[in-house]
């Protein structure tokens, strides 16, 4: 059963000098599906150019919350018209994130999300959500929308965040941090979760899961995700692969299964 990488940014510069490389060597190496997320317009373009490059690759569009400064009207447009691409499947990454002290006020960051939120549900999309070190506020927005369906990046919450979420008809991604010693919110908050709610995800190149933490990171290592999570839920990881598999379908609905 292959695997699939809903949140890998393969437009990266860490991926420079072995993209193309990298990327064709995923599907023998059993991932069958990635999602690539832009974080504004530079980056949702060129995951869009990789999305038309690849087959088992799609994209999201969105502007990331550390990167939404003087985004206004054209901005915004130019993600509207990026949605409508046919392998643009969903409005991401988008959120908040309160870590960096010098990203945009918190205020115009809600905003950002706010009228990303708004374009999604105009566009009948799913969100891809992050929220760093700013929960209680992106709760707080995602609940005001009520229709509003997609993925919490990485969750970070609290089991109790995530019982709200799941309540609503979110998932949840499970990322490399799992497997690292300091993990101790992810078992309980996988506890919660039903398997029909899990995704999981790399963030490449980014959170690179044990052993190999500290190297770059890409959708091959998923397996010691999968291995962490299977034991945490008591099934196989043949069982998560196939469950994760069609999760991140139902959470793309654009995209056509190549199994099929």
């Amino acid at each position: 059963m292959p695997i699939f990488d809903t949140h890998a940014h393969y437009d990266s510069n860490a991926f420079q000098t072995d993209r193309e490389a990298v990327l064709e060597a995923l599907p023998a190496a059993g991932v069958g599906l990635v999602v690539d997320p832009g974080c504004e317009l530079e980056s949702s373009r060129a995951a869009l150019a990789l999305a038309e490059q690849y087959p088992h690759v799609y994209a999201a569009v969105g502007i990331h919350p550390s990167d939404c400064a003087g985004a206004g009207d054209a901005e915004f447009d130019a993600i509207r018209e990026l949605c409508r691409h046919d392998k643009a499947v969903a409005v991401g990454e988008i959120g908040l994130d309160y870590y960096w002290k010098d990203n945009p006020p918190k205020e115009f960051q809600q905003s950002v999300f706010r009228r990303q939120i708004e374009l999604a549900l105009e566009l009948e999309l799913p969100v891809i959500v992050h929220d760093r070190e700013a929960h209680g506020d992106s709760l707080a927005i995602v609940l005001e929308y009520p229709e509003l369906r997609g993925v919490f990046h990485c969750f970070s919450g609290s089991p109790e965040m995530a019982v709200e979420l799941l309540k609503r008809g979110w998932y949840l991604g499970f990322d490399g941090p799992i497997t690292y010693k300091n993990a101790q919110k992810a078992p309980e908050v996988a506890a919660v979760t039903p398997l029909d709610r899990i995704v999981v995800e790399t963030d490449s190149p980014y959170l690179t899961p044990v052993p190999f933490r500290g190297k770059r990171n890409d959708s091959r290592n998923l397996p010691y995700v999968l291995k962490k999570l299977a034991e945490w839920k008591d099934v196989s990881i043949e069982a998560l692969t196939q469950i994760t598999w069609e999760n991140g379908l139902r959470l793309f609905p654009k995209i056509q299964n190549p199994e099929e």
